[in-house]
């Protein structure tokens, strides 16, 4: 496996990303501690699966490089600084042209794959872009952007935690209530799962819940861009 940082062009300027591996591609999307261990241990192990992940730098234009862990408050509240201050509209922008960088360096289609903002931003990416499959995990706000769900055309499956802090009952209700009749998207509930249950070594992980999850995707990834 292969495994290096490279640089994307998109219209606002030049940002780093992780990449790894060779194959069809899939556009791994940040958490708020922007491509940290965990965001890199994902490329990697979609690298073993057979895929080329790429994972941009998406808070760039704050503070470029920068990666936070999740153990510190201090580095929680960075984070969330962090968070406060992203623009989703530019990082779109930005994700769009990770999505045409990967398809002329992958084998095949283009697929994104998100957690946390990264999960409202995979929600995004299938409104807005033209990957050809997109995986959301315990998505943030996205029922602030149910307007744009006429926009998918594609595939997109996405996972929610029951109990998630960040997303709560009312707006889960609202995400169902918009999207379960949508002909391409599918939703997966995990009734007793707070937010970030598939982070690895997260304080919410639930490794068979985790596991279910991360089976569902890559049969999903599997139909849909091999």
């Amino acid at each position: 496996m292969s495994a290096k940082d490279i640089t994307i062009t998109g219209p606002d300027g030049q940002f780093s990303a992780y990449a790894a591996g060779s194959g069809p591609a899939i556009v791994v999307l940040q958490e708020i501690f922007v491509v940290n261990h965990v965001m890199r241990a994902i490329c990697d192990d979609l690298a073993e699966q057979g895929w080329l992940a790429i994972c941009p730098d998406l808070f760039w234009r704050i503070e470029p490089g920068i990666q936070i862990t999740d153990k510190t408050d201090a580095e929680w509240k960075q984070a969330f600084d962090l968070f406060g201050k992203f623009d989703v509209d530019a990082g779109l922008t930005d994700i769009a042209a990770t999505v045409e960088h990967a398809r002329r360096a992958g084998t095949g289609k283009v697929g994104a794959l998100g957690y946390c903002l990264g999960g409202q931003l995979a929600y995004l990416t299938a409104c807005r872009t033209d990957a050809d499959a997109v995986v959301g995990y315990y998505g943030v706000n996205i029922q602030e952007r149910l307007d744009e769900a006429e926009n998918i055309t594609r595939p997109l499956m996405l996972h929610v935690a029951g109990k998630d802090e960040f997303v709560p009952a009312q707006a889960q209700a609202k995400i169902h209530a918009a999207l379960d009749n949508h002909p391409h998207v599918t939703i997966h509930d995990y009734a007793e799962r707070d937010h970030a249950f598939a982070r690895v070594g997260g304080a919410h992980y639930h490794a068979s819940d985790a596991d279910l999850a991360n089976t569902r995707t890559r049969a999903f990834f599997q139909t849909h861009l091999k």
